[in-house]
């Protein structure tokens, strides 16, 4: 439910997460989704994750692509591989905000975010501007954990958790895009 104890009506969250158990490529699935909404015409916006070749001795790079412009952000710090510590570089998740923040100003049909992640869980990553988008009414679609799934929950108020299936992920953005009033109505 939506609506604030005191009655005021707020858009209706428009928000969900396809859960990535492991078995399939998450982000090989996300590029697909975006693919075929944007071959249907919709203006999808947001960044998709990109995992250039593992350099010898190394834990892959991590790269966000923003969806519209094809723009790179490298999102993790070389680190060796016996390391345990964390890779996201924070200040490159800075620097690739501004694709959300952007996305709230075009007011695109769909927003997509490579993961809700340990990042967002702890307050930092994109969960500013995730909330901005969710609270325009803006349908936004990412990927969770496992272990974040109550995280994503609490942080959403209960959007809901999509299994890795392109046909419920297409059945929910069908759903999120009906349900969407039309600007300047």
């Amino acid at each position: 439910m939506n609506d604030t104890a005191d009655g005021d009506d707020l858009p209706p969250l428009r928000a969900a997460a396809i859960l990535d158990d492991r078995r399939l490529d998450i982000d090989a699935l996300l590029a697909q989704v975006v693919q075929q909404q944007r071959a249907a015409g919709r203006r999808v916006r947001g960044c998709l994750m990109d995992r250039p070749a593992r350099e010898p001795g190394g834990c892959a790079t991590m790269v966000l692509v923003d969806i519209d412009t094809s723009e790179r952000y490298l999102v993790s710090q070389p680190m060796g591989q016996d390391s345990k510590a964390c890779r996201a570089d924070t200040q490159g998740f800075a620097r690739a905000s501004q694709i959300f923040r952007m996305a709230l100003l075009q007011s695109p049909d769909l927003v997509v975010s490579n993961r809700f992640g340990d990042l967002e869980v702890r307050g930092g990553g994109f969960s500013a501007e995730l909330l901005e988008l969710m609270s325009a009414g803006i349908p936004v679609l990412t990927t969770v954990a496992p272990r974040n799934t109550q995280a994503w929950r609490d942080f959403t108020g209960g959007a809901p958790l999509l299994p890795a299936d392109p046909l419920a992920v297409a059945a929910w953005i069908a759903q999120a895009l009906s349900a969407r009033p039309v600007a300047n109505a």
